[in-house]
């Protein structure tokens, strides 16, 4: 399955990886234009509805991963940034803004690969998957009050959650920007590797999620979102009931028969 009708990204789904690339070098990936971030949003969307995705690998061509907002459309007030306040506001909340909630609402584990600068809104994209691989190359920057304004894609709403409140507040304050050694130091990503071992360790990475049964995957994407905002006692309910249908599928019976049998197990998704 590829996307060939795609103008600004690049997308495939073999072996269960569904492969999204940020594909406009020329703007360094900058998505705040609406053609742009429509085509993010059809891509997850169909990967959120394909039986076979079990997960969605991020990725960008060129020198940066993204520079998020477009500046020169800031400037000129054009796109999402045209209209005065109450043109900006709907801009944002029916452009950019729906990136954050479908990457937020997928079903499957995402897992973000930084080749270069990640910096405003394209910092907030790569932290909006559940992952982050970055290469020593990387930079990320969460630099909107550089500019004089908020993270309007919900930045102060993720980077708590990835960093922590102190150090989220540090870098939102400041405005600095974090290589990507000091990156996976402070928790904006998991590992930094070589630039020539970045693809390698993502889809190595990908593939081990892939391996692993996709029912209990989904459901365990579900638990990671609500344990966000539901007191305890609602939680381990909610465990009990997704571990019951965890229990009736046929993946864990084919789980712990391998196990037993000492083999390599073969999920199916049922």
């Amino acid at each position: 399955m590829s996307g060939d009708q795609y103008k600004n990204i690049k997308f495939t789904l073999e072996n269960g990886i569904a492969h999204l690339i940020l594909a406009r070098h020329d703007i360094r990936n900058a998505y705040s234009e609406r053609d742009f971030t429509d085509e993010i949003l059809d891509a997850l969307g169909k990967v959120q509805v394909h039986p076979k995705a079990r997960v969605l690998v991020m990725s960008a061509e060129g020198s940066a991963f993204s520079a998020g907002g477009n500046i020169k459309d800031m400037k000129e007030k054009k796109g999402i940034f045209g209209g005065g306040s109450a043109g900006v506001r709907r801009g944002y909340i029916e452009g950019i803004q729906r990136i954050p909630k479908a990457l937020y609402a997928l079903d499957i584990p995402s897992i973000s690969a930084v080749q270069g600068p990640a910096i405003g809104a394209g910092c907030d994209l790569a932290l909006y998957c559940d992952i982050t691989i970055c290469s020593t190359k990387a930079k990320f920057g969460e630099t909107f009050i550089n500019v004089g304004i908020i993270p309007g894609d919900g930045g102060a709403w993720i980077l708590p959650r990835r960093v922590g409140l102190q150090r989220a507040a540090e870098l939102t304050f400041t405005g600095r920007i974090v290589e990507g050694v000091e990156a996976a130091e402070i928790g904006l990503a998991l590992e930094c590797v070589e630039p020539d071992q970045l693809m390698t360790r993502t889809m190595e990475l990908a593939e081990t999620i892939a391996s692993r049964p996709p029912i209990t995957a989904r459901m365990l994407k579900t638990l990671f979102r609500q344990s966000m905002n539901t007191h305890l006692t609602d939680f381990l309910d909610n465990c009990a009931s997704i571990q019951a249908i965890c229990h009736s599928t046929d993946d864990h019976l084919e789980a712990v028969t391998s196990m037993l049998e000492k083999r390599p197990p073969k999920f199916h998704g049922k």
